[in-house]
C-alpha cells in the first residue's frame, strides 16, 4: 500500500490578517514542515476578496529554502490571469523548485465577494469555469516548450514558445478542486489529481468512485482538511469558530457546511482524517485553525501525523 502523504497549507491569510507581512516567517515554517516530515507545503490565492501573500512569489521563496517536499496551491484562481503569462510563471516555479510543483486550481466560490473581486481584475464572473479549462489546455500546449497556437472562446495565441520549459515534458500536475456532477466530469476530463474539501466523508467515497469510473488518465485522490486541535472539545469548537470567522468573515456554520473541518482532540482528528484516507485520499492537505502557527504545526507532526501514517502503512 502506497503511504499516505500529508500536506500543510501555509497561514498566508491568517497572518494577513492579523497585520503581519513578514513572509520570512513562512518560508521558515515551510522549512520547518519539511523538518519534521510533512511531504508538502500549500499557498492559497485570493488578492482581492481574502488577501494574502501571491502564492507563486511566495513558493518561489520556499523553493529555494527546501529540498525535498512538494511545493503547491491549494488552490490558483487560473481565471484571473492570462494563460500565457501564467504558464511561464509556472514554469519557472517548476523549474526553481526541480519539478517539485503541484498546481491545485479552482474556479472560485460561488459568492458576492469572489465575483467581486473577478470584476475588479475586469473578469466575468459568469466566464471562470470556461477560462478555466481553456487556461488548463492553452497551458499544456506552452508547456511542451514547442512552438504553439491556441483559439478558444477567451484566448487565442499564434506561434508562442515559452522558455524555460517545465522541468518535466507535460508540465506540472493539476489538481482540481470542485464537488457535484458538472465539476467532477471536469476533475476526470483535465486532471491529474482530485483536491476536494467534503464534509462528509460518504459524499467523498461516492465522488471518488465517479471520477475514477470516467478519468481519462490516473489521478491523485486528495483532500483539503481544516483542523483545529485542543485536548477540551469545547475550547476547540471555540477557537475553530474564531479562525474560520476571521479568515472568511462569515459564520463557522456556513462555511462548515461545505468544507471538511474537524475540532477536538489530537486522537479523534487522526481517527476522523483516517476516515478519508480509507474512502481512498492519498494525500491529505491540512490547514491549522490556530493563532500560534508553529505550535500548531510541531502538535499536528507530532501528535496527529504518526497515527495517519500508522493507519495508512495497514
Amino acid at each position: 500500500m502506497t503511504p499516505v502523504k500529508i500536506g500543510y497549507l501555509l497561514p498566508t491569510r491568517d497572518q494577513a490578517v492579523r497585520g503581519d507581512h513578514d513572509l520570512g516567517q513562512l518560508i521558515d515554517q515551510a522549512r520547518r514542515a519539511e523538518a519534521v516530515g510533512f511531504d508538502s507545503v500549500w499557498a492559497g490565492d485570493s488578492p482581492v476578496t481574502r488577501p494574502r501573500a501571491d502564492p507563486l512569489l511566495l513558493l518561489a521563496g520556499v523553493a529555494g529554502a527546501t529540498r525535498r517536499i512538494t511545493l503547491g496551491t491549494a488552490v490558483l484562481l487560473p481565471a484571473l490571469r492570462h494563460p500565457i503569462l501564467l504558464a511561464h510563471q509556472l514554469a519557472t516555479l517548476d523549474r526553481l523548485a526541480g519539478g517539485r510543483l503541484v498546481v491545485g486550481m479552482g474556479g472560485g466560490f460561488r459568492n458576492a465577494n469572489t465575483a467581486a473581486q473577478f470584476a475588479a481584475v475586469g473578469v466575468a464572473f459568469s466566464s471562470r469555469i470556461s477560462r478555466l479549462e481553456e487556461s488548463i489546455e492553452a497551458m499544456r500546449r506552452l508547456w511542451t516548450g514547442e512552438e504553439v497556437s491556441f483559439t478558444g472562446r477567451h484566448f487565442e495565441f499564434h506561434d508562442i514558445k515559452l522558455a524555460p520549459a517545465p522541468t518535466r515534458p507535460s508540465g506540472p500536475s493539476i489538481w482540481l478542486a470542485g464537488g457535484g456532477e458538472p465539476a467532477l466530469r471536469r476533475v476526470a476530463r483535465l486532471a491529474d489529481g482530485w483536491l476536494p474539501y467534503p464534509p462528509a466523508v460518504q459524499d467523498y467515497a461516492r465522488d471518488l468512485a465517479f471520477i475514477q469510473t470516467s478519468a481519462a488518465r490516473a489521478l491523485t485522490p486528495a483532500l483539503y482538511a481544516t483542523l483545529c486541535l485542543d485536548e477540551d472539545p469545547e475550547r476547540a469548537r471555540s477557537r475553530l469558530r474564531t479562525s474560520i470567522e476571521r479568515y472568511y468573515n462569515a459564520p463557522l456554520e456556513a462555511v462548515e457546511a461545505i468544507q471538511a473541518m474537524f475540532a477536538g482532540t489530537a486522537r479523534e482528528a487522526a481517527g476522523w482524517l483516517n476516515a478519508y484516507t480509507a474512502a481512498g485520499a492519498d494525500h491529505v492537505v491540512i490547514r491549522l485553525a490556530a493563532d500560534d502557527h508553529h505550535a500548531a504545526l510541531e502538535e499536528f507532526a507530532g501528535r496527529v501525523m504518526p497515527l495517519i501514517r500508522m493507519e495508512g502503512n495497514r
